[in-house]
């Protein structure tokens, strides 16, 4: 039962995140008249191929807080327990990447270069978000056991074995 809230927990969270974000990217979508150009053609399917993988690789990640971490993608409601595993093998925040691939697909499907613009402006404000905030709390919460995994996974990256 405790499992079933946290779930819903996560997926009205995660439900506010994606409305809230994709709102933004279509409030900028109006000034690629002011740029004067749209992205090729060939990105519309390149775009929803990227949101279907960006989506998917959160909803992964969602589902390991979930269960294993006992908690969800909130940062004011964060995982109880430390999470390296499924996609956190590979990279520390594979959810930003996630998610930031979908606001990229999103761009491309919309063939707005607006969009791209704010999506890399974003993964800047992520980067001194993650860097300066979120990463200095994980070392709080979860002492060695976060420093250990920072040492041996990029942030960004993928580390594969």
């Amino acid at each position: 039962m405790q499992t079933m809230f946290i779930a819903l927990r996560a997926l009205f969270y995660m439900t506010c995140f994606v409305w809230c974000f994709g709102w933004l990217a279509l409030q900028v979508q109006p000034l690629d008249d002011r740029l004067g150009m749209a992205l090729p053609a060939w990105g519309e399917v390149a775009g929803v191929i990227l949101m279907v993988a960006g989506a998917a690789l959160v909803l992964v990640c969602a589902g390991m807080f979930i269960v294993r971490g006992r908690g969800t993608p909130a940062v004011f409601d964060p995982p109880r327990h430390f999470v390296a595993l499924g996609p956190y093998r590979l990279v520390r925040n594979p959810m930003y990447l996630g998610g930031l691939t979908l606001l990229v697909g999103f761009a491309l499907a919309r063939r707005s270069l607006s969009m791209l613009l704010l999506a890399l402006g974003l993964f800047g404000v992520f980067h001194l978000f993650v860097a300066f905030i979120e990463e200095p709390g994980l070392e709080r919460r979860f002492g060695q056991s976060y420093l250990d995994y920072k040492k041996s996974h990029n942030r960004w990256l993928p580390k594969f074995p």
